[in-house]
């Protein structure tokens, strides 16, 4: 049996966009004319998908995907190119969805049986900036408390130098002070110095006359 050749057509890439406009213009009769007879649609996607707005409530209740029912409650269904956004409400909560088309995983009619199975993110179509995001912020976290144990952590990791206590401080200060005194008295020392070089000789004659029971010798005079 011949091997089979690579499908460089990539025929699932077209039939699943192709679904997804099928899904697309289902919407858009709906919020044309409204739900006929007892066609009512449960829409999956995840909520991790690129483009996904949903409220932190809900992100927290399905960290990967959720299934919505539109049927009986639902508001401002609006339709775009690649997403639709509609209005329902979780538990008595009104909430607000945006989901691209690209993140939908099924789409199914109960009423006659009608049920389409989608990649999410398997598509050719060229999508909006903001649906294209790193790899790693699509990394879903489990809820705000766990974000806040997370920040915890590395925050435990580097423990801040603790400060010197009020006396170190004064003695270290004091310190400075009279290393800084020293410092400016070497200084004009070296000055005075460089100015009057005969100075550090009689100063040494003075200081042998002086061990020696002798007179001082005047600097001036010799």
């Amino acid at each position: 049996m011949p091997s089979m050749a690579e499908d460089l057509i990539r025929y699932d890439i077209i039939i699943q966009d192709a679904l997804r406009s099928a899904v697309r213009k289902i919407l858009v009769e709906v919020n044309r004319a409204g739900l006929p007879g007892e066609h009512h649609f449960y829409i999956a996607f995840e909520t991790t998908a690129p483009g996904v707005k949903i409220s932190n409530r809900l992100k927290e209740r399905y960290p990967k995907e959720m299934t919505i029912v539109l049927q009986h409650q639902f508001w401002d269904l609006q339709i775009t190119e690649h997403a639709f956004e509609v209005g329902l409400s979780f538990g008595g909560v009104p909430e607000h969805l945006y989901v691209p088309f690209s993140a939908i995983k099924g789409f199914f009619d109960p009423s006659v049986q009608f049920a389409l199975e989608f990649e999410p993110g398997k598509t050719g179509e060229e999508l909006p900036a903001e649906f294209r995001i790193a790899e790693r912020d699509l990394t879903p976290l489990k809820s705000s408390t766990h974000v806040l144990k997370l920040l915890l952590s590395r925050l435990k990791r580097k423990k801040p130098k603790p400060l010197p206590q009020p006396k170190t401080q004064l003695a270290m200060l004091k310190k400075t002070k009279k290393n800084l005194k020293l410092t400016k008295l070497l200084q004009k020392k070296a000055a005075v110095l460089r100015l009057f070089p005969w100075m550090h000789s009689a100063k040494r004659a003075n200081r042998s006359d002086q061990e020696k029971g002798g007179r001082l010798i005047n600097p001036t005079y010799g």
